[in-house]
Order: C-alpha cells, then structure tokens, then sequence
C-alpha cells in the first residue's frame, strides 16, 4: 500500500479535471430566479440539446465517474428530515447500527474500487460530528481510502471548522452536505437544523481546502419556483460545487413524505439539464431514485448532464441498480467509467 501522505499530495480533488471553460460557455454566479425558471421551462429538447452542447464544450472526454457510497453508521439520527429513513423519530424499519469499523470499511472500498469506482463515499446518520474515538475512526477511514488510489468523501452532519480542517489534513477529497430544497420549502422539510446552518458548514468545508458536494431533492412537494431556487442558490455560490447530486425523492414507508408521487422523469431530466447549464465545471451526479428509471430514463439524464453515477445495490438504505444492470447499461450505450486512478 502506498504512503498515504504521498498519495493525498498527488490525488487532490476530482479524477476527472474539467477543461477551462471555452468561448460561449459562461460560468456565473449572478442568476436570477426568472432566468433560472426560463431555463427550466424551455421545450425539453431544446433544454436538453442546450445542456448538452455546454457538457460536450466542458467535459470534453464524455466519461462518466462511477461513485459508491456506503452507510458506515446507520440510523438513530435525532433530526426531523421528512424524506429520511434513518431518523430515530420514524418507524421505518431501519435499524440503529453503531459505527463500521475501520477494516470493514476498507474492505468495502477496495471491493469498490476493483469495480471501476473512483470516489468512495462515506455516510454517517448524525447531526455533527462529535470529537473523540469515532472521528479519529473516520479519519483513519479517509486516509486507507486515500491510500487506495480513490476520492474520499464524505457526509457526517455539520462540521466545526476545526473538523473540517482535521478532515482535509487527513486527505478528504470532498465533503457532501446538500441544501436538499429551496430556502422558502426548506421549513416544511426539516426543522432541527436551519437552511443557514448547512451553509456554514459548506463555508467551512470550502475554507478548509476541501471540494464540496451539495445539491438536493426534487419530489418532496416543491414548487417548480421551489427547484429552481435550489438551483440558483447553488449555482450562486462564490465557487459553484464541485459536485452537485441531483435526487429524486425515495418515498419511505413511515417517514413524513411516505405519499409522495414519484418524480417523473421528465422532472429529473429538466433539473440536470439546468443544474449543467447553471454550473458547467461540476460533476452532476445522477443519485438517488435511479432503481425507479428504466434505461432511457437514465440515459436520458446523462444525456442531460449527468456524468457520475451512484453504482451499487444501496444507497444508504434505499436500494440502487445492482452493479451488473450498470455496467450492462454503460456498454450497450457505449458510455466509457472514467478509470481509477493508477497511484503508487
């Protein structure tokens, strides 16, 4: 295994390095909410064909980056968020696990990585991160993963900048920490945690060094207006996301949002499509609600913008296409995983 301070010197950030933004492109930070909305609205395929002219100027080689993301502590979260499953509040069948140990999260990395996975993601059903043995736990976590070859990410809850700073230190690739709905929506969502303090925690991640990967959910009841201002809220930011996660709302028995419709794809399609217009240079991830889009559907979003996948037969705890169904998709569409990266 290689030096892990070695590797984190040479791998920092995404595999996949978007190219400056070519003539025509625009990268802003200055959109307005009706000009996010006529985006939105546009004919689909005029949407679509837009988004995907900005894709093929900016990520030039077409690869799509194969992410797995695993629960390493699962369930018994104090906070109210109406889509989860891991709250303690909700009967949901979900039950509380303690923290993964650090070989066992290893194991699954590098099982991932063998796969063709490039980021290994990590999430924990907390608030925040608590100072003590279980964060020196993920610490550890981060730099085996690091020393693999692979992205580090992860998502803990909110972070003091002295974590975040820890965090980075130990090789930390990116931090995931999503807005999940517009600030107007976002009360009738969650109320243990304000929209402001997500932001702090993303001002923290970015003055740590570390790159950050924020986006949200669609389907739990918002308005288009809703999902556009998302989308404008993100692409807003002093630096846009280095990954923005696009979700579909998983409806879970039990939970607050359990009688929601399912997004249809025409939706998710609309929200990749602007989210790629919005912010050029980021990785669009296509993530949760993918088992409930058949091929075309998914081909579609990528065709959109979306060019990362969660891959894998869970999501946390939601399920996700099984690996096989993946790779059989990419090959009949001749779609080429960006390659782990070679360290060592």
């Amino acid at each position: 295994m290689p030096d892990t301070a070695t590797v984190a010197s040479e791998f920092s950030g995404h595999a996949h390095v978007a190219a400056p933004p070519p003539p025509g492109v625009a990268v802003r930070h200055d959109w307005s909410l009706d000009e996010v909305k006529a985006l939105y609205e546009l004919p689909l395929l005029d949407l679509v064909h837009k988004a995907q002219t900005v894709h093929r100027a900016v990520f030039v080689d077409n690869k799509v980056q194969l992410c797995s993301l695993l629960s390493i502590k699962t369930g018994g979260c104090p906070e109210d968020c109406s889509y989860c499953p891991q709250a303690a509040r909700y009967k949901t069948g979900v039950k509380a696990e303690k923290l993964m140990a650090v070989p066992d999260v290893l194991d699954a990395a590098s099982k991932a990585r063998a796969a063709g996975a490039t980021r290994f993601c990590m999430g924990a059903a907390w608030r925040e991160v608590k100072d003590g043995p279980q964060f020196d736990s993920v610490l550890e976590m981060v730099r085996g993963v690091r020393a693999l070859g692979m992205e580090a990410c992860a998502t803990l809850g909110m972070l003091s900048e002295s974590q975040a700073k820890r965090l980075r230190e130990a090789g930390l690739s990116a931090y995931n920490h999503n807005l999940d709905t517009s600030p107007e929506h976002y009360g009738d969502i969650i109320s243990t945690r304000t929209f402001e303090d997500r932001l702090r925690t993303l001002d923290r991640v970015r003055d740590a060094g570390i790159s950050v990967c924020c986006g949200g959910i669609i389907g739990m009841g918002e308005s288009v207006e809703d999902r556009c201002n998302l989308l404008r809220t993100l692409a807003n930011q002093e630096h846009h996301p280095e990954s923005v996660p696009i979700n579909a709302l998983v409806a879970v028995e039990g939970t607050p949002l359990q009688e929601q419709q399912r997004v249809e794809t025409v939706d998710m399609v609309r929200t990749i499509a602007t989210a790629r217009i919005l912010m050029p240079q980021s990785m669009v991830r296509l993530s949760a609600g993918r088992q409930q889009m058949n091929e075309e559907a998914q081909l579609l979003c990528m065709m959109a913008g979306a060019n990362s996948l969660f891959f894998g037969e869970k999501l946390l705890t939601t399920g996700n296409p099984e690996y096989t169904q993946d790779m059989a998709l990419l090959e009949k569409a001749g779609i080429r995983p960006l390659e782990p990266r070679q360290e060592g």
